[in-house]
């Protein structure tokens, strides 16, 4: 549409369709009918999308409720009051990680593959990054989260930590500091979830 001349038409919107017949070339023309069929077939790919995403939605939201019913699984109620953490993201931490019973912190970040690992060799002690031998979707969420964090949380402590180590750095340096980072907040959202600290300078969402 763009190379027709046309801005502004939003495929998203219920009237995509009704748009799309009203829709003119920068010199005034009504679009060519071959550059109309085409993007009528990239509307059905669309919309096919955007019913299995409503689909995986419903599941979730009905999902959810029960699983807040249960006394042993209070984290994706207690996630959804952190700023930042919404229905998707509690109800992935709490299927990929939360459910399971961790005796301490260290625990929490292996299963994650968060943990340091160490390389050793006659005098040479040095680490190598994070395992990545846990649960990889637990760990690329927290990844994520850890990235909003510090958009709607950034006057945590967490976030103050993470500027702090990342002044005047460059981008592989904050992308190496987001992996600790994600570290260290699925140990607070833990902490947050099985004892109810709330993770240092968090902001709570209005009830």
């Amino acid at each position: 549409l763009f190379a027709q001349g046309i801005t502004g038409y939003e495929p998203v919107k219920a009237n995509r369709r009704a748009m799309l017949e009203e829709l003119r070339t920068g010199d005034g023309r009504p679009l060519p009918n071959h550059i109309t069929r085409q993007i009528e077939r990239e509307l059905d790919r669309l919309e096919m999308v955007m019913a299995q995403i409503d689909e995986v939605n419903k599941v979730r939201e009905a999902m959810l409720p029960t699983v807040e019913a249960e006394e042993t699984a209070k984290a994706p109620r207690l996630l959804l009051q952190l700023r930042g953490i919404g229905p998707e993201f509690a109800g992935t931490l709490y299927s990929e990680g939360f459910y399971r019973h961790f005796a301490n912190r260290r625990q929490v970040a292996a299963y994650a593959g968060l943990v340091p690992s160490p390389w050793r060799s006659g005098t040479i002690d040095r680490e190598q990054g994070v395992s990545k031998a846990g649960n990889k979707r637990l760990r690329t969420t927290m990844i994520q989260v850890a990235w909003l964090w510090l958009r709607h949380q950034p006057g945590s402590e967490l976030s103050q930590w993470f500027n702090q180590r990342v002044q005047d750095g460059g981008g592989r340096i904050r992308r190496v500091m987001i992996v600790a980072m994600a570290r260290k907040l699925l140990i607070a959202l833990w902490q947050f979830c099985t004892a109810g600290v709330v993770p240092k300078g968090a902001i709570l969402k209005a009830a």
